[in-house]
């Protein structure tokens, strides 16, 4: 039966909660960002992210290989790949100019130092050749050239892991407990590392991937075994939380997050299985109903992202030519505005994307048979 790859609702809305996130969590005097996942676990909205784009990516190729067969589907995630590529030069590129707008406004801002204006200045060839070498990368930019790895691994994980997902999984947590050790055949930036070792985060995104090919059914969640799992997610979840309010209170070592602690990832799998249930009983469906341009932004996805790091220092940036970091209320008026500015973007990028959408001839996409049922049972929400 032939039906055209539909999008899951409630990935599209995290996804653009996520995005939201992102950009709230990198305004050094945001309000919001003290209520947010990193203030009571152990893990961050970058665990979300890259976990939700092995589902999206397992889903995007395995539709894509059904209708029109696999070198199809490895074509467009090499396609996907100097997209990301692209993307992560565009945000480099507005890094660098927010670095000469601040350095032109005198801006004392935290962000000046990682935009790397002031080794432009003195090197301009050498930071771009660096740049384009992902040597160096400015600020928020240095996830996507993680992404670009995942994009080109997904033509071998996602059928392997189709067919034999124990294999991909140990494969994945071999590589991951290698992660520090094999960080050095990476193009070393000037800080020592890249900021997200996609050999260690490697183990997030395939996760993604195994709960898209491979998820719990709603039986298994509902039952006794799936409710013991939530109770167990429950106290871990909310012991980490209490450890992270009133005992760890200072922040941990960057090499925590770089490299994908073992604590990380068990702090994200207890909130992602919790988020599934939410999932399972309708609330987050309900939620995205209710907030359409969150899931928009979900759908807008790089536009978003790369908008997000320059809305993060255009706030931050404006919020301390105002002299408003000391008022919370101003704070919190920043964090709105920004908020405002993404969804507007995300509307702005949808638009310009539909006359495209309605011009292009259809080509319904056959979806496997056990795909569609997993959507119409629930089970493919994990």
């Amino acid at each position: 039966m032939n039906s055209p790859v539909r999008r899951s609702l409630e990935i599209d809305f995290f996804r653009g909660l996520v995005l939201i996130v992102i950009a709230i969590d990198h305004i050094p005097g945001s309000v919001l960002s003290h209520v947010m996942l990193h203030s009571y676990a152990y893990c961050d909205a970058a665990e979300v992210f890259v976990f939700l784009g092995g589902y999206a990516s397992a889903a995007a190729y395995t539709g894509i290989e059904a209708h029109r067969g696999k070198p199809a589907a490895n074509r467009r995630f090499l396609r996907r790949a100097w997209e990301i590529y692209r993307a992560y030069l565009l945000t480099a590129l507005l890094i660098l100019l927010s670095g000469a707008a601040l350095t032109r406004l005198r801006v004392d801002s935290p962000f000046l130092a990682d935009t790397g204006w002031a080794r432009f200045l003195h090197h301009p060839l050498g930071l771009l050749a660096d740049v384009a070498l992902l040597k160096q990368q400015p600020y928020l930019s240095a996830v996507l050239p993680m992404y670009v790895c995942f994009a080109l691994s997904v033509p071998a994980i996602v059928p392997l892991a189709e067919r034999t997902p124990s294999t991909v999984l140990f494969a994945s947590l071999a590589l991951w407990f290698c992660g520090p050790w094999l960080a050095g055949a990476l193009p070393a930036p000037a800080d020592g590392g890249w900021a997200f070792n996609p050999v260690a985060w490697q183990l997030m995104f395939v996760f993604g991937v195994l709960c898209r090919v491979h998820p719990a059914s709603n039986a298994f969640q509902a039952s006794r075994t799936g409710q013991w799992l939530t109770a167990l997610a429950l106290v871990v979840a909310l012991t980490l939380a209490f450890i992270k309010l009133f005992v760890d209170t200072q922040p941990a070592p960057g090499y925590m997050k770089q490299n994908l602690a073992s604590l990380r990832i068990v702090s994200f799998v207890a909130v992602a299985w919790l988020a599934a249930q939410a999932v399972r009983l309708q609330w987050v469906r309900t939620l995205a109903e209710r907030l359409p341009g969150v899931v928009m932004a979900g759908r807008q996805g790089v536009v978003c992202f790369v908008g997000g790091a320059v809305v993060s220092i255009a706030v931050d940036a404006a919020t301390r030519l105002a002299h408003g970091l000391a008022l919370w209320p101003f704070r919190l008026l920043g964090d709105i505005a920004a908020i405002g500015l993404l969804l507007a973007l995300a509307k702005l990028a949808h638009d310009r994307k539909a006359p495209r959408a309605r011009s292009a001839p259809l080509r319904p996409a056959a979806v496997p048979a056990r795909a569609v049922g997993d959507e119409r049972s629930g089970r493919g929400e994990r």
